[in-house]
């Protein structure tokens, strides 16, 4: 009788059961397509997220017509953090002028009408410097969400569909028209 030893032999096997042939998983959901090139090809785009899923030309028409309008919904947050900036200018020049023994100067004024309750707890905070720090701060903050929702639809740019790309666009053309009355129509972000 012939013993053979096998052990040094792999014996593994590849699990294929949570694949069909036509490379789609068991569940039914076909995977998500990363295209690092230009394509016209919506089946199995992604966008953004895997939830985000484009299957059919029905999910395509209600996906471009959504990115239609978060794209026009970042020109609205624009001119909304504009017109917050603005207000904010006109309520700091309204502010009276911390004078050098730490009060206020009589010269300015002593209201800031409806700016007090946003910028000053109390008395010592009635003044410029207070108040442009505090809406410095309330600018950054806006800065970082109109940067990351600009990074998000350059995202949703990237995915090299030419029918993505277009409805970005679109929707950038028509939340400038919509929102965009006050600005030029050249852009001062890198990403969008």
């Amino acid at each position: 009788m012939n013993h053979h030893d096998h052990s040094h032999m792999d014996h593994s096997m590849h699990d294929h059961s949570a694949m069909h042939a036509d490379n789609m998983p068991m569940d039914g959901h076909a995977r998500c397509s990363m295209n690092m090139l230009f394509t016209w090809n919506y089946q199995n785009v992604c966008v953004v997220f895997r939830q985000w899923h484009i299957t059919s030309p029905l999910s395509l028409i209600i996906s471009l017509l959504g990115i239609v309008a978060i794209v026009a919904g970042y020109e609205a947050l624009r001119e909304a953090i504009r017109q917050f900036e603005a207000r904010t200018a006109k309520r700091i020049e309204g502010a009276p002028r911390k004078s050098a023994g730490g009060g206020d100067d009589d010269d300015e004024p002593e209201i800031l009408a409806e700016t007090t309750p946003f910028f000053a707890a109390g008395r010592a905070g009635h003044n410029r410097d207070d108040a442009a720090r505090r809406a410095h701060v309330i600018k950054s903050v806006l800065y970082g969400v109109q940067n990351f929702y600009a990074f998000m639809i350059m995202l949703i740019f990237m995915t090299y569909n030419g029918w993505i790309m277009i409805a970005v666009s679109i929707g950038a053309g028509l939340g400038y028209l919509l929102f965009g009355g006050r600005t030029s129509a050249t852009k001062d972000t890198a990403c969008h």
